[in-house]
């Protein structure tokens, strides 16, 4: 017998005790009563419930962006007149937002340049929707000052 024998007995002894079998076996047969559920909701193709609604596009303003990170990001309306900077009066969200964008849209292969919607809903809560690439930003959960910079552009 070797000098380690009792102590890989209490090691032995101390690792059944630390996770009852029965609580792993719970575990797995949880994780499979979820995989068996969801895989017979998508092959019977069941419809999804749950989903948020929408609320009606109250107003709505199309909007591009252009500069870049070093010299702010301008936020230009239809027409190309500046109406918002993110060097400006706490915008630095649309900074943000515009790396977003640009993301998805280098990812989809679209056009950088193309008009985005910014959206106010019934029930109030701003939106920013880009048609080109079907993203959508849901300005809620943000902080005031966030939400405030895109608001401030539909009034």
């Amino acid at each position: 017998m070797s000098l380690t024998s009792p102590l890989a007995r209490q090691m032995k002894a101390r690792d059944k005790d630390m996770v009852p079998r029965i609580l792993v076996q719970g575990m797995f047969a949880l994780m499979l009563a979820s995989l068996a559920l969801v895989s017979y909701a998508r092959i019977t193709d069941m419809p999804r419930t749950g989903l948020p609604t929408l609320d009606k596009i109250v107003t709505e303003r199309s909007v591009t962006f252009e500069g870049d990170r070093n010299f702010g990001i301008q936020v230009l309306d239809a027409n190309g007149t500046e109406i918002a900077n993110s060097t400006r009066n706490k915008a630095g969200f649309i900074d943000v937002v515009w790396v977003a964008m640009m993301r998805e849209r280098k990812v989809q292969r679209a056009d950088p340049a193309a008009p985005f919607r910014i959206v106010r809903r019934e029930n109030g809560r701003i939106d920013i929707l880009d048609d080109t690439t079907g993203w959508a930003l849901e300005l809620i959960g943000y902080g005031p000052d966030n939400i405030a910079a895109f608001a401030s552009l539909l009034d």
